[in-house]
């Protein structure tokens, strides 16, 4: 399966570290994760108050880069921003599973877009590319298919979109459940977050993973110098 990103024309600084895991478990409701998960909100809504976090820099990256491909940031938040919303605005955010929390908690923690897809419900290659506008797409726990805008950066396999709008939102046919075995992390990382930053974030992926999940794990960089990989 060959991994690849088609974007650096337009975003050049831009950095995804992909974390691969094989043969782990996954299961929900290990406390310790859920305790970690919790401390992480807390300590969110301490650093980030209610009416300015969509100026905070780790947040207005995206939002500008949304805008650079035509997309309003407004109507379609960048996974960061909605997953910050939601916390400083008093909503708690559920433990869902292993996988799913170690995300959750690093994207607070370092306030990067983090998401997982399960590779054995990939369908031939994965790409990072810009829409064509007839790709499908099925909303996380939707059912009525959806196309994405031509020119939308897009996460899609032979077959369907895996994500919008870069990051913006999930599709179902790779969600996370208990018994996914194989999987790939994504940290995306724009400025200010630097390739080395992005590198320390992805190691603590991985190490998260093994941690909490076990299997064989395997971390990547991906950027303009090195922009596909062999999974």
């Amino acid at each position: 399966m060959r991994y690849g990103i088609e974007i650096f024309d337009r975003f050049p600084e831009y950095v995804r570290g992909v974390v691969v895991a094989r043969d782990i478990e996954n299961p929900e409701g290990q406390e310790e994760l859920r305790d970690m998960l919790s401390e992480i909100q807390i300590q969110t809504r301490q650093k980030i108050g209610e009416q300015d976090y969509r100026e905070h820099p780790h947040i207005a990256n995206w939002r500008e880069a949304y805008r650079r491909f035509g997309v309003n940031p407004n109507k379609h938040s960048p996974s960061v921003e909605a997953l910050v919303r939601q916390v400083v605005k008093g909503r708690q955010l559920k433990s869902i599973n292993a996988v799913v929390d170690i995300f959750n908690y690093i994207s607070l923690k370092y306030l990067v877009p983090s998401g997982a897809d399960d590779l054995h419900k990939v369908v031939g290659d994965l790409r990072l590319r810009y829409a064509r506008g007839d790709e499908i797409f099925v909303p996380l726990n939707g059912q009525q298919v959806e196309h994405p805008r031509p020119g939308e950066v897009i996460y899609a396999d032979d077959e369907k979109v895996l994500c919008r709008c870069w990051n913006w939102r999930q599709g179902d046919h790779t969600k996370l459940t208990p018994e996914a075995k194989w999987v790939a992390v994504n940290v995306d990382c724009l400025p200010p977050v630097t390739r080395e930053r992005a590198e320390e974030i992805t190691r603590e992926v991985a190490e998260l993973i093994r941690r909490f999940c076990g299997g064989e794990v395997n971390y990547y960089i991906l950027d303009r110098e090195n922009p596909q990989i062999e999974i």
